[in-house]
Protein backbone atom coordinates (compact mmCIF):
# COMPACT_ATOMS: atom_id res chain seq x y z
CA UNK A 1 0.00 0.00 0.00
CA UNK A 2 0.85 3.59 -1.34
CA UNK A 3 1.97 5.77 1.64
CA UNK A 4 -0.69 8.57 0.91
CA UNK A 5 -3.42 5.52 0.94
CA UNK A 6 -2.34 3.85 4.23
CA UNK A 7 -2.33 7.38 5.88
CA UNK A 8 -6.04 8.35 4.40
CA UNK A 9 -6.85 4.79 5.69
CA UNK A 10 -6.02 5.82 9.15
CA UNK A 11 -7.08 9.72 9.01
CA UNK A 12 -10.49 8.00 7.94
CA UNK A 13 -11.00 5.31 10.89
CA UNK A 14 -9.81 8.21 13.13
CA UNK A 15 -6.68 7.18 14.39
CA UNK A 16 -5.87 9.94 17.28
CA UNK A 17 -2.14 9.82 17.15
CA UNK A 18 -0.08 8.54 14.03
CA UNK A 19 3.76 8.50 14.08
CA UNK A 20 5.74 9.06 10.23
CA UNK A 21 9.17 8.14 10.24
CA UNK A 22 11.25 9.92 7.73
CA UNK A 23 14.45 11.60 6.80
CA UNK A 24 12.58 13.39 4.25
CA UNK A 25 10.50 16.14 6.30
CA UNK A 26 9.63 18.49 3.45
CA UNK A 27 8.38 15.38 0.89
CA UNK A 28 6.12 14.48 3.35
CA UNK A 29 4.58 17.63 4.82
CA UNK A 30 4.07 18.58 0.68
CA UNK A 31 2.11 14.70 0.28
CA UNK A 32 0.04 15.50 2.76
CA UNK A 33 -0.56 19.02 1.71
CA UNK A 34 -1.31 17.86 -2.00
CA UNK A 35 -2.89 14.52 -1.24
CA UNK A 36 -4.92 14.64 2.05
CA UNK A 37 -6.02 18.14 2.27
CA UNK A 38 -7.52 17.67 -0.95
CA UNK A 39 -9.05 14.61 -0.71
CA UNK A 40 -10.01 14.77 3.33
CA UNK A 41 -10.55 18.79 3.06
CA UNK A 42 -8.55 19.04 6.69
CA UNK A 43 -7.26 22.33 8.19
CA UNK A 44 -3.48 21.70 8.19
CA UNK A 45 -1.16 23.12 10.90
CA UNK A 46 2.09 22.27 11.62
CA UNK A 47 4.37 23.34 14.39
CA UNK A 48 8.01 22.72 15.29
CA UNK A 49 10.10 23.98 18.99
CA UNK A 50 11.46 26.67 17.36
CA UNK A 51 8.90 28.46 15.66
CA UNK A 52 5.61 26.84 17.40
CA UNK A 53 2.84 27.55 14.27
CA UNK A 54 4.03 28.67 11.89
CA UNK A 55 0.57 28.73 9.87
CA UNK A 56 -1.62 29.79 12.41
CA UNK A 57 -3.27 32.62 10.96
CA UNK A 58 -4.67 34.06 14.27
CA UNK A 59 -1.31 33.78 16.32
CA UNK A 60 1.81 33.27 14.68
CA UNK A 61 4.54 31.38 16.44
CA UNK A 62 2.03 30.19 18.78
CA UNK A 63 3.38 27.65 21.54
CA UNK A 64 7.19 28.40 20.32
CA UNK A 65 9.60 26.51 22.81
CA UNK A 66 6.48 25.19 24.80
CA UNK A 67 5.72 21.45 23.52
CA UNK A 68 2.73 21.68 26.74
CA UNK A 69 1.03 24.66 25.09
CA UNK A 70 1.35 23.00 21.30
CA UNK A 71 -1.05 20.37 22.94
CA UNK A 72 -3.48 22.55 24.14
CA UNK A 73 -3.59 24.19 21.70
CA UNK A 74 -5.13 21.01 19.92
CA UNK A 75 -7.41 21.03 22.76
CA UNK A 76 -9.27 24.58 22.49
CA UNK A 77 -9.64 24.50 18.47
CA UNK A 78 -13.15 24.51 17.56
CA UNK A 79 -14.44 21.06 17.56
CA UNK A 80 -16.45 21.52 14.07
CA UNK A 81 -13.26 22.06 12.20
CA UNK A 82 -11.65 18.61 10.47
CA UNK A 83 -8.13 19.58 11.58
CA UNK A 84 -4.51 17.63 11.07
CA UNK A 85 -1.55 18.60 13.84
CA UNK A 86 2.03 18.23 12.21
CA UNK A 87 4.44 18.16 15.18
CA UNK A 88 7.88 18.03 13.46
CA UNK A 89 10.01 16.45 16.24
CA UNK A 90 8.09 16.11 19.05
CA UNK A 91 9.73 12.58 19.81
CA UNK A 92 12.02 13.92 21.58
CA UNK A 93 9.52 15.59 24.19
CA UNK A 94 7.67 12.11 24.87
CA UNK A 95 9.60 11.40 27.89
CA UNK A 96 8.28 14.44 29.81
CA UNK A 97 5.88 13.06 32.18
CA UNK A 98 3.40 16.33 31.89
CA UNK A 99 3.14 15.64 28.06
CA UNK A 100 2.61 11.91 28.16
CA UNK A 101 -0.11 12.41 30.52
CA UNK A 102 -1.71 15.76 28.68
CA UNK A 103 -1.14 13.03 25.27
CA UNK A 104 -3.34 10.64 26.99
CA UNK A 105 -6.35 12.81 27.96
CA UNK A 106 -6.02 14.44 24.31
CA UNK A 107 -6.48 10.67 22.78
CA UNK A 108 -10.43 10.84 24.02
CA UNK A 109 -11.04 13.94 22.64
CA UNK A 110 -9.48 12.91 19.20
CA UNK A 111 -11.65 9.70 19.13
CA UNK A 112 -14.78 12.02 19.23
CA UNK A 113 -13.20 15.18 17.00
CA UNK A 114 -12.35 15.24 13.35
CA UNK A 115 -8.64 16.05 14.82
CA UNK A 116 -5.55 14.05 13.77
CA UNK A 117 -2.25 14.24 15.45
CA UNK A 118 0.59 13.74 13.62
CA UNK A 119 4.28 13.51 14.99
CA UNK A 120 7.30 13.33 12.31
CA UNK A 121 10.39 12.52 13.10
CA UNK A 122 13.25 11.03 11.28
CA UNK A 123 14.19 7.89 14.26
CA UNK A 124 11.16 6.11 15.58
CA UNK A 125 11.42 6.42 19.83
CA UNK A 126 8.25 5.81 21.53
CA UNK A 127 7.83 5.53 25.20
CA UNK A 128 6.15 1.99 26.37
CA UNK A 129 3.02 4.34 28.18
CA UNK A 130 2.32 5.43 24.53
CA UNK A 131 2.96 2.51 22.61
CA UNK A 132 -0.67 1.27 22.89
CA UNK A 133 -2.02 5.21 21.47
CA UNK A 134 0.47 5.74 18.67
CA UNK A 135 0.34 4.04 14.81
CA UNK A 136 3.81 4.17 13.02
CA UNK A 137 3.86 4.55 9.12
CA UNK A 138 7.41 4.91 7.30
CA UNK A 139 7.55 6.99 4.86
CA UNK A 140 10.33 5.25 2.75
CA UNK A 141 12.90 7.19 -0.17
CA UNK A 142 11.45 7.94 -3.65
CA UNK A 143 11.14 4.46 -5.90
CA UNK A 144 12.61 4.03 -9.06
CA UNK A 145 9.83 5.42 -10.72
CA UNK A 146 9.65 8.37 -8.42
CA UNK A 147 13.04 9.02 -8.85
CA UNK A 148 13.40 8.51 -12.78
CA UNK A 149 9.75 10.80 -13.14
CA UNK A 150 12.59 13.20 -11.25
CA UNK A 151 15.32 13.06 -13.66
CA UNK A 152 12.92 13.42 -16.37
CA UNK A 153 11.30 16.62 -14.89
CA UNK A 154 14.64 17.92 -14.16
CA UNK A 155 15.80 17.05 -18.02
CA UNK A 156 12.62 18.99 -19.62
CA UNK A 157 13.74 22.22 -17.45
CA UNK A 158 17.23 22.28 -18.53
CA UNK A 159 16.66 21.69 -22.21
CA UNK A 160 19.00 17.91 -21.87
CA UNK A 161 18.88 15.50 -24.56
CA UNK A 162 17.16 12.41 -22.79
CA UNK A 163 18.62 9.25 -23.44
CA UNK A 164 17.02 6.66 -21.86
CA UNK A 165 20.00 4.09 -21.02
CA UNK A 166 21.27 7.25 -19.31
CA UNK A 167 18.50 7.91 -17.10
CA UNK A 168 17.74 3.78 -16.20
CA UNK A 169 21.60 3.84 -15.06
CA UNK A 170 21.33 7.13 -13.12
CA UNK A 171 18.09 6.26 -11.74
CA UNK A 172 19.92 2.79 -10.43
CA UNK A 173 22.81 4.87 -8.87
CA UNK A 174 20.10 7.66 -7.15
CA UNK A 175 18.36 4.62 -5.60
CA UNK A 176 18.73 5.07 -1.88
CA UNK A 177 18.86 8.65 -1.42
CA UNK A 178 16.39 11.22 -0.49
CA UNK A 179 14.92 13.51 -3.43
CA UNK A 180 16.47 16.42 -1.59
CA UNK A 181 19.82 14.77 -1.85
CA UNK A 182 19.47 13.68 -5.36
CA UNK A 183 18.27 17.67 -6.29
CA UNK A 184 21.70 18.68 -4.73
CA UNK A 185 23.91 16.15 -6.19
CA UNK A 186 22.34 17.01 -9.28
CA UNK A 187 23.13 20.63 -9.12
CA UNK A 188 26.33 19.89 -7.93
CA UNK A 189 27.06 17.88 -11.18
CA UNK A 190 25.49 21.07 -13.23
CA UNK A 191 27.67 23.57 -11.93
CA UNK A 192 31.00 21.43 -12.49
CA UNK A 193 30.53 19.90 -15.65
CA UNK A 194 27.39 22.01 -16.89
CA UNK A 195 25.69 18.82 -18.22
CA UNK A 196 24.62 15.50 -17.32
CA UNK A 197 26.58 12.13 -18.52
CA UNK A 198 27.38 8.67 -17.59
CA UNK A 199 30.17 10.38 -16.17
CA UNK A 200 28.20 12.17 -13.45
CA UNK A 201 27.21 8.60 -11.64
CA UNK A 202 30.51 9.03 -9.91
CA UNK A 203 29.44 11.77 -8.09
CA UNK A 204 26.28 10.16 -7.04
CA UNK A 205 28.13 7.10 -5.66
CA UNK A 206 30.53 9.75 -3.51
CA UNK A 207 27.09 10.87 -2.15
CA UNK A 208 26.25 7.55 -1.04
CA UNK A 209 29.55 6.66 0.38
CA UNK A 210 29.05 9.60 2.52
CA UNK A 211 25.53 8.59 3.96
CA UNK A 212 26.63 5.03 4.50
CA UNK A 213 29.89 6.40 5.77
CA UNK A 214 27.58 8.27 8.64
CA UNK A 215 26.71 4.82 9.91
CA UNK A 216 29.32 3.70 10.72
CA UNK A 217 28.56 0.25 10.54
CA UNK A 218 28.11 -0.39 6.84
CA UNK A 219 30.94 0.85 4.37
CA UNK A 220 30.67 1.03 0.72
CA UNK A 221 33.10 -0.63 -1.34
CA UNK A 222 34.74 -0.32 -5.09
CA UNK A 223 35.61 -3.38 -6.35
CA UNK A 224 37.20 -3.88 -9.37
CA UNK A 225 38.18 -7.52 -9.05
CA UNK A 226 37.15 -9.99 -11.65
CA UNK A 227 37.04 -13.96 -11.77
CA UNK A 228 39.97 -14.28 -13.54
CA UNK A 229 41.37 -12.82 -10.12
CA UNK A 230 40.57 -16.19 -8.53
CA UNK A 231 42.56 -19.48 -8.99
CA UNK A 232 40.60 -22.80 -8.82
CA UNK A 233 36.81 -22.79 -7.23
CA UNK A 234 35.28 -23.71 -11.14
CA UNK A 235 32.01 -25.11 -9.48
CA UNK A 236 31.74 -21.58 -7.81
CA UNK A 237 32.74 -20.28 -11.11
CA UNK A 238 29.84 -21.90 -12.90
CA UNK A 239 27.38 -21.18 -10.40
CA UNK A 240 28.16 -17.13 -9.93
CA UNK A 241 27.72 -17.19 -13.97
CA UNK A 242 24.64 -18.39 -14.30
CA UNK A 243 23.13 -16.13 -12.09
CA UNK A 244 25.01 -12.87 -12.81
CA UNK A 245 22.01 -11.26 -15.28
CA UNK A 246 19.18 -12.56 -12.71
CA UNK A 247 18.90 -9.17 -11.18
CA UNK A 248 17.64 -7.15 -14.46
CA UNK A 249 14.33 -6.58 -15.70
CA UNK A 250 14.40 -9.06 -18.44
CA UNK A 251 14.64 -12.15 -14.89
CA UNK A 252 12.03 -10.31 -13.33
CA UNK A 253 9.73 -11.00 -16.29
CA UNK A 254 10.67 -14.26 -16.63
CA UNK A 255 9.41 -14.46 -13.28
CA UNK A 256 12.96 -15.84 -12.02
CA UNK A 257 12.78 -15.12 -8.13
CA UNK A 258 15.94 -12.84 -7.17
CA UNK A 259 18.98 -14.44 -5.59
CA UNK A 260 18.97 -14.29 -2.00
CA UNK A 261 22.92 -15.10 -0.69
CA UNK A 262 25.62 -17.07 -0.05
CA UNK A 263 27.78 -18.85 2.67
CA UNK A 264 31.01 -18.85 1.97
CA UNK A 265 32.79 -21.39 4.12
CA UNK A 266 36.76 -22.44 4.45
CA UNK A 267 40.20 -22.25 5.61
CA UNK A 268 41.57 -18.92 6.26
CA UNK A 269 43.09 -17.42 3.09
CA UNK A 270 41.41 -19.46 0.62
CA UNK A 271 39.57 -16.52 -1.01
CA UNK A 272 36.53 -16.16 0.75
CA UNK A 273 36.95 -12.65 0.79
CA UNK A 274 37.89 -11.91 -2.21
CA UNK A 275 35.17 -13.64 -4.30
CA UNK A 276 32.84 -11.25 -2.27
CA UNK A 277 34.54 -8.38 -4.02
CA UNK A 278 34.29 -10.02 -7.22
CA UNK A 279 30.57 -10.88 -6.99
CA UNK A 280 30.03 -7.46 -6.82
CA UNK A 281 32.50 -6.37 -9.80
CA UNK A 282 31.20 -9.18 -11.92
CA UNK A 283 27.71 -8.58 -11.27
CA UNK A 284 28.30 -5.01 -11.69
CA UNK A 285 26.31 -4.22 -8.24
CA UNK A 286 28.17 -1.68 -5.37
CA UNK A 287 29.39 -3.99 -2.87
CA UNK A 288 28.34 -2.85 1.06
CA UNK A 289 30.42 -3.81 4.10
CA UNK A 290 28.91 -5.10 7.38
CA UNK A 291 31.02 -4.77 10.59
CA UNK A 292 29.03 -7.14 12.15
CA UNK A 293 30.75 -6.19 15.25
CA UNK A 294 29.68 -2.91 15.19
CA UNK A 295 25.96 -4.20 15.50
CA UNK A 296 26.04 -4.85 18.78
CA UNK A 297 25.89 -1.41 21.05
CA UNK A 298 25.96 -1.08 24.84
CA UNK A 299 22.57 0.09 25.31
CA UNK A 300 19.34 -2.66 25.25
CA UNK A 301 17.46 -2.33 21.92
CA UNK A 302 20.25 -0.92 20.47
CA UNK A 303 21.57 -3.69 18.66
CA UNK A 304 18.31 -4.50 17.10
CA UNK A 305 17.94 -0.73 16.34
CA UNK A 306 21.06 -0.54 14.12
CA UNK A 307 20.54 -4.01 12.84
CA UNK A 308 16.70 -2.32 11.36
CA UNK A 309 18.92 0.80 9.90
CA UNK A 310 21.72 -1.25 7.95
CA UNK A 311 18.69 -3.69 6.31
CA UNK A 312 16.47 -0.40 5.85
CA UNK A 313 19.92 0.61 3.84
CA UNK A 314 20.97 -2.06 1.91
CA UNK A 315 17.19 -2.70 0.81
CA UNK A 316 17.20 1.39 -0.05
CA UNK A 317 20.11 0.68 -2.61
CA UNK A 318 19.29 -2.60 -3.54
CA UNK A 319 19.84 -4.49 -6.36
CA UNK A 320 23.16 -4.50 -3.87
CA UNK A 321 25.55 -7.24 -2.65
CA UNK A 322 26.11 -6.78 1.29
CA UNK A 323 29.20 -8.67 2.06
CA UNK A 324 29.47 -9.79 6.24
CA UNK A 325 32.74 -10.78 6.67
CA UNK A 326 33.14 -13.57 9.33
CA UNK A 327 29.56 -14.51 10.21
CA UNK A 328 30.84 -16.88 12.57
CA UNK A 329 32.54 -14.78 15.36
CA UNK A 330 29.55 -12.60 16.08
CA UNK A 331 27.02 -15.57 16.38
CA UNK A 332 29.63 -18.45 18.06
CA UNK A 333 28.95 -19.59 21.73
CA UNK A 334 25.89 -17.42 22.10
CA UNK A 335 24.19 -19.58 25.01
CA UNK A 336 27.66 -18.55 27.02
CA UNK A 337 27.57 -14.99 26.03
CA UNK A 338 26.21 -12.76 29.17
CA UNK A 339 24.40 -10.23 26.81
CA UNK A 340 20.96 -10.59 28.17
CA UNK A 341 19.84 -12.16 24.78
CA UNK A 342 20.92 -9.37 22.76
CA UNK A 343 22.76 -12.01 20.53
CA UNK A 344 19.86 -14.58 20.17
CA UNK A 345 17.61 -11.52 19.56
CA UNK A 346 19.80 -9.75 16.82
CA UNK A 347 20.12 -13.32 14.72
CA UNK A 348 16.67 -14.04 15.33
CA UNK A 349 15.72 -10.53 13.53
CA UNK A 350 18.38 -11.37 10.85
CA UNK A 351 17.33 -14.84 9.77
CA UNK A 352 13.85 -14.07 9.79
CA UNK A 353 14.92 -11.14 6.82
CA UNK A 354 17.30 -13.29 5.23
CA UNK A 355 13.75 -16.04 4.62
CA UNK A 356 11.39 -13.53 4.00
CA UNK A 357 13.12 -10.17 2.16
CA UNK A 358 11.98 -9.63 -1.48
CA UNK A 359 14.51 -6.76 -2.15
CA UNK A 360 17.51 -7.74 -4.23
CA UNK A 361 19.86 -7.40 -1.43
CA UNK A 362 22.49 -10.56 -2.52
CA UNK A 363 24.20 -11.42 0.79
CA UNK A 364 27.48 -13.13 0.57
CA UNK A 365 28.50 -14.43 4.19
CA UNK A 366 32.01 -16.13 5.72
CA UNK A 367 32.87 -18.29 7.78
CA UNK A 368 36.12 -19.73 8.75
CA UNK A 369 34.97 -22.64 11.00
CA UNK A 370 31.03 -23.72 10.04
CA UNK A 371 30.29 -25.48 12.92
CA UNK A 372 30.69 -22.13 15.00
CA UNK A 373 27.55 -21.44 13.51
CA UNK A 374 24.11 -21.78 14.79
CA UNK A 375 22.07 -24.16 12.67
CA UNK A 376 19.25 -21.66 11.86
CA UNK A 377 21.51 -20.18 9.59
CA UNK A 378 22.64 -22.76 7.60
CA UNK A 379 19.24 -24.62 6.92
CA UNK A 380 17.66 -23.93 3.63
CA UNK A 381 15.78 -21.78 2.29
CA UNK A 382 18.34 -18.75 4.48
CA UNK A 383 20.88 -18.79 1.39
CA UNK A 384 20.88 -20.45 -1.87
CA UNK A 385 23.44 -22.08 -1.42
CA UNK A 386 26.86 -22.99 0.96
CA UNK A 387 30.39 -23.35 -0.78
CA UNK A 388 32.88 -24.74 1.47
CA UNK A 389 36.66 -23.19 -0.22
CA UNK A 390 39.10 -25.93 0.35
CA UNK A 391 43.00 -25.39 0.18
CA UNK A 392 44.32 -24.97 -3.57
CA UNK A 393 45.23 -28.55 -5.20
CA UNK A 394 48.83 -28.80 -7.48
CA UNK A 395 46.40 -27.25 -10.74
CA UNK A 396 44.66 -24.22 -8.71
CA UNK A 397 48.23 -23.77 -6.89
CA UNK A 398 49.92 -23.36 -10.39
CA UNK A 399 47.02 -20.71 -11.68
CA UNK A 400 47.19 -19.01 -8.51
CA UNK A 401 51.00 -18.66 -8.88
CA UNK A 402 50.63 -17.32 -12.28
CA UNK A 403 47.60 -14.67 -11.67
CA UNK A 404 49.90 -13.23 -8.64
CA UNK A 405 52.80 -13.17 -11.15
CA UNK A 406 51.13 -11.84 -14.03
CA UNK A 407 50.26 -9.08 -11.70
CA UNK A 408 53.55 -8.39 -10.20
CA UNK A 409 55.47 -9.14 -13.51
CA UNK A 410 53.28 -8.58 -16.06
CA UNK A 411 56.21 -8.84 -18.89
CA UNK A 412 58.38 -11.66 -17.61
CA UNK A 413 56.11 -13.95 -15.84
CA UNK A 414 56.37 -16.73 -18.12
CA UNK A 415 59.59 -17.04 -17.16
CA UNK A 416 59.04 -18.76 -13.70
CA UNK A 417 58.86 -22.41 -13.13
CA UNK A 418 55.10 -23.70 -11.82
CA UNK A 419 54.94 -26.76 -11.74
CA UNK A 420 57.52 -26.71 -9.02
CA UNK A 421 56.42 -24.02 -7.42
CA UNK A 422 52.98 -25.74 -7.10
CA UNK A 423 54.54 -28.84 -6.19
CA UNK A 424 56.10 -27.47 -3.44
CA UNK A 425 53.03 -25.22 -1.80
CA UNK A 426 50.98 -28.39 -1.35
CA UNK A 427 49.23 -27.13 2.12
CA UNK A 428 49.63 -23.47 1.12
CA UNK A 429 46.33 -20.92 0.92
CA UNK A 430 46.13 -18.85 -1.99
CA UNK A 431 46.82 -16.16 0.67
CA UNK A 432 50.27 -17.64 1.59
CA UNK A 433 51.26 -18.32 -1.83
CA UNK A 434 51.11 -14.41 -2.69
CA UNK A 435 53.19 -13.90 0.75
CA UNK A 436 55.76 -16.04 -0.50
CA UNK A 437 55.99 -14.08 -3.75
CA UNK A 438 56.18 -10.84 -1.74
CA UNK A 439 58.76 -11.64 0.93
CA UNK A 440 60.84 -13.35 -2.53
CA UNK A 441 60.54 -9.58 -4.45
CA UNK A 442 61.69 -7.81 -0.64
CA UNK A 443 64.58 -10.43 -1.16
CA UNK A 444 65.65 -9.57 -4.03
CA UNK A 445 64.89 -5.96 -4.30
CA UNK A 446 67.32 -5.96 -1.19
CA UNK A 447 70.18 -7.08 -3.44
CA UNK A 448 69.25 -4.92 -6.06
CA UNK A 449 68.35 -7.66 -9.06
CA UNK A 450 65.11 -9.01 -10.20
CA UNK A 451 63.22 -12.05 -8.32
CA UNK A 452 63.25 -15.46 -9.64
CA UNK A 453 62.02 -18.95 -9.37
CA UNK A 454 64.66 -19.64 -6.67
CA UNK A 455 63.53 -16.91 -4.39
CA UNK A 456 60.29 -17.96 -4.14
CA UNK A 457 61.37 -21.44 -3.26
CA UNK A 458 63.57 -20.05 -0.32
CA UNK A 459 60.93 -17.68 0.59
CA UNK A 460 58.46 -21.12 0.98
CA UNK A 461 60.80 -22.76 3.25
CA UNK A 462 60.53 -19.61 6.19
CA UNK A 463 56.24 -19.87 5.80
CA UNK A 464 54.71 -22.49 8.02
CA UNK A 465 51.62 -22.67 6.36
CA UNK A 466 48.26 -22.62 8.85
CA UNK A 467 47.60 -26.08 7.73
CA UNK A 468 50.64 -26.99 9.18
CA UNK A 469 50.31 -25.35 12.68
CA UNK A 470 46.35 -26.51 13.30
CA UNK A 471 46.56 -29.64 11.15
CA UNK A 472 44.09 -31.55 13.05
CA UNK A 473 41.39 -28.89 13.01
CA UNK A 474 41.88 -28.41 8.96
CA UNK A 475 41.83 -31.85 8.73
CA UNK A 476 38.57 -32.11 10.41
CA UNK A 477 36.81 -29.08 8.83
CA UNK A 478 37.88 -30.81 5.28
CA UNK A 479 36.40 -34.38 6.55
CA UNK A 480 33.88 -32.48 7.83
CA UNK A 481 32.82 -30.50 3.46
CA UNK A 482 33.95 -34.24 2.35
CA UNK A 483 31.24 -35.80 3.81
CA UNK A 484 28.55 -34.42 1.32
CA UNK A 485 26.88 -31.86 4.12
CA UNK A 486 28.00 -28.84 1.99
CA UNK A 487 29.18 -27.85 -1.73
CA UNK A 488 32.86 -27.97 -2.81
CA UNK A 489 33.66 -24.63 -5.06
CA UNK A 490 36.40 -26.65 -6.47
CA UNK A 491 35.05 -29.42 -9.10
Amino acid sequence: MKFNEELSLLLKARYPIIYISSIEEDRVEYIIRKDIKSTLNRSIYTWDFVDGYTNNPNNKNFAQRNPLQALEFIEKLSSETPALFILKDFNKFLTDVSIARKLKNLIRILKLQPKTLIILSSEVNIPVELRDFITVIRFELPTAEEIEQELIRLFNSLNLKQDNLLIENLTRACQGLSLERIRRVLSKIIATYKNINEESINLILNEKRQIISQTGILEYWNSKENLEKIGGIESLKLWLNKRSTAFGQKAENYGLPVPRGLLLVGIQGTGKSLTAKVIASHWQLPLLKLDIGKLFGGIVGESEARLRQTIEIAEALSPCILWIDEIDKAFSNMESKGDSGTSSRVLGSFISWLSEKTSSVFVVATANNVKNLPLEILRKGRFDEIFFLDLPIYEERKEIFKIHLKTFRPKSWQEFDFDELAHLTKLFSGAEIKQCIIDAMYLAFYEEREFTTEDIIISLKEIIPLAQLDELKIKELQQWALSGRIRLASK
